[in-house]
């Protein structure tokens, strides 16, 4: 089993997040592909288990290499059902739409009908990085990871992907 981290970063801060959450994933098992999305092809979220977006936030939205690739996921609509998924964020002010861009993420994560899991602790729909990531939002990533990773496992032991 698979989890694709697809990620888009200038200042090296959703990088670093990226890594992160791929260490959750591996943590539990799993195995992460860490791919900045200039390197992703879409296709290969038919491939993976789940996958999960990173991107810095601009204007309160996400970036645009990540907006592109997700509008191209659309040739795949109705072919990622069940499958998990997750977001995170980095920007560099605390009130400059953090929460609007992971869910504007998550939004076409659930349009595909995927699976996606808040948090009832810390940053509920995602972490989020203010600046570079310090250690509580790199703690957060790899318990995004772990809990994508956790899920994605159940839903193969109980067969839950062709509903």
């Amino acid at each position: 089993m698979a989890i694709l981290v697809i990620y888009y970063s200038r200042s090296g801060n959703t990088q670093q997040m990226a890594h992160a959450v791929g260490e959750g994933v591996r943590a539990e098992g799993l195995e992460a592909v860490v791919k900045p999305v200039s390197e992703t092809r879409v296709e290969e979220l038919l491939e993976a288990d789940g996958f999960i977006l990173g991107s810095p936030t601009y204007y309160g939205t996400l970036a645009w290499p990540i907006k592109q690739f997700i509008d191209e996921s659309v040739k795949y609509h109705g072919k990622l059902v069940g499958k998990v998924g997750g977001a995170f964020t980095s920007s560099g002010g605390a009130g400059g739409g953090n929460e609007t861009t992971l869910l504007s993420m998550l939004q076409a994560l659930l349009i595909h009908g995927m699976i996606i899991q808040g948090t009832s602790s810390g940053d509920h729909y995602g972490p989020v990085s203010v600046k570079s990531p310090d250690d509580k939002a790199l703690e957060r990533c790899r318990a995004l990871g772990g809990r994508v990773a956790k899920l994605a496992k159940a839903l193969a032991d109980i067969q839950l992907r062709n509903m």
